[in-house]
């Protein structure tokens, strides 16, 4: 069976759980009032084009829409488009080198012009643009043109074969901007078209009718949106700030927001607050796994521009593998799953823990910890302990900076860090920053996850779907962010390798689970083997639904309000 079927019939063993209320009575379009979400890292942007991370991701799905997404199984289904193309119903060439894109008719644009397949050819360029410093540019790696044939009729063509080809225009963060707006935000303009940005024109259910950036979002329903009946809600207001604690307690002890997301919280304290019966987690099992990323590069201040960049040469210490590896050797994942994550999260030892075909058992050793080995690698390498315990090399101490975003559960997990590492000799000195501020877009911000002034810091990330071939493409060496990319892109470590790179080539021209899954493994192995991204949990997706909202289930696999459109208030 070919890839495209096997994927599209989703026979992939997977672990995702539905947490789905029995559905009441269906309400009529916009009769359950305002809808509250508490996201507690804000939206910086509305333009997920600019960011690719979670909180603008799912801040702009219920605005603009891909011509596909993935269901709480990471099973394929349309959206914009009228069928997943296949080989067996035409959409796919047979030397796989095309997929054809059949347009649902008549969707239209909240302004109530139409959606035509000229504005899926635009998004395109728009994100490829020279200078654009888009967030998805790997997305669209491999297209050799998109045409549009008709109004309704979109094709993709590769400049190879192509097995796997559900990845532009596919999940929440490639979805389809409208050319009659964007047009002039191309290239170097990306980021500066606030207007456009900050109120794109989409074919969701809803529109936006004002946004405060790192703070709050106020939606309005979309008057042309297809679906007769939906949404259930009037209006959507997804509000930013404060700490995953203070978003748990405004769902489930004070009943403030119907919605909160991505609870990172420690087992006993969630259980505590899911005990005043108010609401009820939401969780699922995907991809999503919380790392540790080493910079290779210098984050040294006094390099100007030049800082957490290629052109400013390698990082004074972690350059060297063996202190790479000692770091990893260090860490004893399984007490920080459980102490920290409950049932909720479990050590893992790679970078891709799900779904099953794909996980490697190469790297397996990592879940038992050695210090003895890790001081070994550090006496091998030079770094002998200094009258103060810490090891110096060449009058250099052996120090580190640890940035990450503020969360209860991430400065923890820094604090257990510091510890293992305080056993061989390493200093650290420990840094957090609001969550709006780390996972934004902002190219003139120093405390971004893409600028990554430090050597050490740490966050989530997962898949979108279950294939892992556009997961895996995050840390090929185009995808490294500068000043070039205006600080976008996916591979944080700056890792670069020729091998890597060429077996991601590989992949994408190879069909079949079976050889698919070999190669997502290798490629694993490589990024695990680097030591520049350490995993450290396999997580759960956690959030909390007030008792009274219908038809919420949770999505490891794409947006988590995939289908915020059909949730509606128990009556």
């Amino acid at each position: 069976m070919s890839m495209a079927k096997l994927l599209t019939k989703a026979k992939f063993l997977t672990t995702a759980a539905l947490v789905l209320l029995p559905f009441a009575a269906q309400a009529e379009r916009g009769s359950d009032g305002d809808l509250k979400i508490f996201y507690w890292q804000a939206a910086s942007t509305l333009n997920p084009y600019l960011s690719g991370i979670g909180k603008e991701v799912d801040a702009a799905a219920l605005v603009v829409e891909p011509l596909a997404r993935f269901d709480p199984q990471g099973t394929l289904v349309p959206l914009l488009a009228a069928e997943i193309p296949t080989k067996e119903n035409g959409g796919i060439l047979a030397d796989m080198t095309m997929i054809t894109w059949k347009l649902r008719p008549g969707v239209k644009w909240s302004d109530g012009s139409a959606f035509s397949a000229k504005d899926v050819v635009f998004t395109w360029k728009y994100c490829t643009a020279t200078g654009a410093g888009c967030a998805a540019s790997n997305a669209f790696d491999g297209i050799k043109d998109v045409v549009a044939k008709d109004e309704l009729t979109i094709e993709i063509r590769f400049a190879q074969p192509t097995p796997y080809p559900y990845v532009p225009f596919v999940s929440s963060t490639t979805p389809i901007l409208q050319e009659a707006q964007f047009k002039d935000c191309m290239g170097a303009k990306i980021a500066s078209c606030t207007a456009q940005n900050f109120a794109p024109i989409g074919t969701g259910p809803y529109r936006v009718k004002d946004f405060k950036p790192n703070d709050v979002v106020v939606y309005a329903m979309n008057p042309a949106y297809r679906e007769a009946d939906k949404p259930h809600f009037s209006g959507v207001t997804i509000k930013g700030g404060g700490d995953a604690m203070s978003a748990a307690r405004a769902v489930f002890e004070t009943g403030e927001t119907d919605y909160a997301w991505n609870l990172q919280l420690a087992p006993d304290v969630l259980a505590k607050l899911t005990s005043a019966g108010k609401a009820r987690p939401v969780t699922a099992f995907g991809s999503m796994v919380e790392y540790l990323f080493l910079n290779l590069t210098d984050p040294g201040a006094d390099l100007g521009d030049k800082r957490s960049t290629v052109a400013g040469g390698p990082n004074k210490i972690l350059s060297d593998i063996r202190v790479r590896k000692a770091l990893s050797l260090a860490i004893d994942r399984a007490e920080i799953a459980e102490v920290l994550y409950g049932d909720q999260g479990k050590a893992t030892c790679n970078v891709v823990p799900a779904p099953a075909q794909y996980v490697s058992t190469a790297n397996d050793g990592c879940l038992a910890p050695n210090a003895a080995a890790a001081k070994a690698l550090l006496d091998e390498a030079g770094w002998k302990p200094g009258a103060d315990g810490i090891r110096e090399k060449g009058g250099q101490k052996l120090k580190l900076s640890f940035l990450t975003s503020t969360s209860g559960v991430r400065q923890d997990t820094q604090a257990m860090l510091k510890e293992y590492w305080k056993g061989l000799g390493v200093s650290v000195d420990l840094r957090n920053v609001s969550g709006s501020v780390f996972f934004g877009g902002d190219a003139g911000n120093p405390d971004t996850r893409q600028k990554f002034y430090a050597d050490v810091e740490m966050y989530t990330d997962n898949s979108k779907g279950l294939d892992q071939e556009s997961y895996l493409n995050k840390w090929t060496c185009a995808a490294i962010p500068s000043p070039v990319t205006q600080w976008q892109g996916s591979n944080m470590p700056r890792y670069c390798s020729q091998d890597y790179d060429a077996l991601s080539q590989v992949l994408r021209k190879t069909d079949g689970i079976t050889a698919r899954a070999e190669l997502a493994r290798k490629m694993n192995d490589m990024l695990v083997q680097s030591y520049t991204v350490i995993p450290l949990v396999h997580r759960g997706n956690i959030s909390g639904a007030a008792k009274s909202l219908n038809g919420v289930s949770m999505n490891p696999w794409d947006s988590e309000l995939w289908d915020v459109a059909g949730w509606s208030r128990a009556r």
